[in-house]
């Protein structure tokens, strides 16, 4: 509760400013003002409606990105000749930033969701690979071994010793994953998809309503802190002092 003394000052602070001096503009809004934005946006159901397009496509997008990003991971993790001959390649296409093949992106799926789904799986395929090959990398040598003596196979040894092994791991990278896809999401609607959270935004902007789009801004960080919560307080449910990471 102590971390909300500041946030709770800097309001009380600009709601008395506004009061005080008066805000008549088309970029500012005073902290009551965008409380009522907030509040009414939620009674007629238009945030509750953009935050499900959103999140559907951000999970949408973490599914499939993580999904190769976890595949490839496990074989950059079990193969070192496989790892060594596409480090360059990953090297040099993990700094292009994802909202950058939003024109190709546009070519190929065109406006909608399959687009901006194609964008946040790009983005998260990344973490999950990196942080993946480094988990499974570095399990102990030991468990391997005895996965030969017992006789599995390469799929057997993945999903009864490898994956179990950097499971805490591989959580980690998808909690990060998740935080990224909902930034890339919201991005992409504010860009280019007419849809969801980042659309309402500059819907809110070019319509001239302050209140509304400092509403819409602060429930995107609401529903990105509450996501953040609920993967971190899982992973600690999973993995106990694992989880801490």
């Amino acid at each position: 509760m102590k971390g909300l003394l500041v946030p709770v000052l800097l309001v009380l602070a600009a709601e008395a400013g506004a009061q005080v001096f008066g805000i008549r503009s088309d970029n500012l809004a005073a902290p009551s003002a965008i409380i009522v934005a907030l509040w009414q946006a939620l009674l007629d159901g238009s945030l509750i409606r953009a935050t499900g397009q959103t999140l559907w496509m951000a999970l949408a997008g973490l599914a499939v990105g993580g999904g190769i990003g976890l595949v490839l991971s496990v074989l950059l993790g079990l193969i070192p000749p496989l790892a060594r001959l596409m480090s360059f390649s990953i090297e040099a296409f993990r700094p292009i930033p994802s909202i950058a093949l939003l024109p190709i992106a546009l070519l190929v799926f065109g406006f909608g969701f399959r687009m901006e789904i194609a964008i946040v799986a790009f983005a998260c395929f990344w973490p999950v690979v990196i942080i993946g090959q480094a988990a499974i990398a570095s399990i102990e040598p030991m468990l391997i071994e005895v996965s030969r003596v017992l006789g599995l196979g390469f799929f057997g040894r993945v999903t009864k010793i490898v994956l179990p092994a950097a499971l805490p791991r591989l959580f980690v990278a998808f909690r990060l994953a998740a935080g990224i896809a909902l930034i890339v999401a919201v991005t992409a609607e504010i860009v280019a998809n007419p849809f969801g959270l980042g659309h309402d935004l500059m819907l809110a902007q070019q319509s001239l309503a302050p209140a509304l789009m400092f509403a819409n801004l602060i429930w995107i960080g609401i529903v990105g802190w509450a996501l953040n919560a609920l993967l971190l307080l899982a992973q600690r449910r999973l993995f106990g002092r694992a989880g801490l990471v």
